[in-house]
């Protein structure tokens, strides 16, 4: 079992920090809010004050956090993961959704402290997290990912090896721009089907059944109809605007095309800039009514 450093109680991290205490490594856990790493500490971990106290001796580093201000805080800051004394060749394992050209900045700088850097974003919500029931998107050298297997294994049910370095988050900020292109398209779909009379059930559950259906289409189909935007929630406003910007920034970076992508951003910023950027991305049905 190893001694492994975790950056990151959110949503998603607190049930990936689970499940390698679980597994039966000696996880210690870092948080910018210590409370919300306390079920973790019940359940086993050590709660670190700071990154750097994290990832003493630790032979692996996770980290998952919102995005790039709090991955450069958490592995740059004044008191950083990158400034501690980790075992030596540990894994530097990113799992946030984050821009490349930060992704490809800190893969560099934790290169030349001698770690072995996986890009390693996820996809899945809380309770797949929980479930360790992710799909890992990897971008690392072949040897790399292997050595580091084992440790990735409790979290989820499937790894797709992109390529290098950068691979990985290049595949993420395409499947959830992708994404937020769907829920708008539902949301505005949605809409439309109620001015037109229809009966919002009924016709969310004959999209479930047809041929333009999605998980995120049924998904996001089922909490616009049940309209509770303000409890369980999964993702927020604010993080869909941050993956839909950063999957625009990505495209733009690639001279390709991207209409549709900043659509969706138009409408995910007109509902964070409205205020409800804590609110699930669901909220977004309501925009449209107003």
């Amino acid at each position: 079992m190893a001694k492994i450093a975790f950056l990151g109680a959110g949503r998603m991290g607190s049930g990936m920090a689970a499940r390698l205490v679980s597994a039966g490594h000696r996880v210690t856990v870092y948080n910018r809010s210590a409370e919300k790493a306390a079920q973790l500490v019940a359940s086993g971990a050590v709660y670190a004050p700071t990154p750097r106290a994290a990832v003493r001796d630790a032979e692996a580093i996770f980290a998952m956090v919102a995005d790039d201000t709090a991955s450069r805080s958490v592995w740059l800051g004044e008191h950083g993961a990158l400034s501690g004394e980790p075992a030596p060749g540990a894994f530097a394992i990113e799992c946030s959704t984050l821009s490349r050209p930060w992704l490809l900045e800190l893969a560099k700088q934790a290169d030349t402290q001698g770690l072995r850097f996986l890009d390693s974003p996820v996809t899945g919500l809380p309770d797949a997290a929980a479930a360790g029931e992710l799909v890992l998107f990897v971008g690392a050298a072949a040897e790399c990912l292997d050595a580091a297997r084992p440790l990735l294994r409790p979290l989820c049910t499937d790894i797709v090896h992109f390529g290098d370095v950068g691979a990985g988050t290049a595949y993420k900020l395409m499947q959830n721009l992708l994404g937020s292109v769907q829920i708008a398209a539902t949301a505005e779909a949605l809409r439309t089907a109620e001015l037109a009379g229809l009966d919002l059930a009924t016709v969310v559950d004959t999209l479930s059944r047809g041929g333009a259906a999605s998980p995120t289409v049924v998904r996001l189909g089922r909490l616009m109809l049940e309209g509770v935007h303000d409890r369980d929630i999964a993702f927020t406003a604010a993080l869909r605007l941050k993956d839909t910007r950063i999957g625009v920034e990505q495209a733009a970076a690639l001279a390709a095309p991207a209409q549709l992508g900043h659509a969706a951003l138009g409408h995910f910023r007109q509902l964070v800039d409205a205020g409800h950027g804590d609110l699930n991305e669901s909220k977004i049905i309501d925009l449209l009514r107003e």
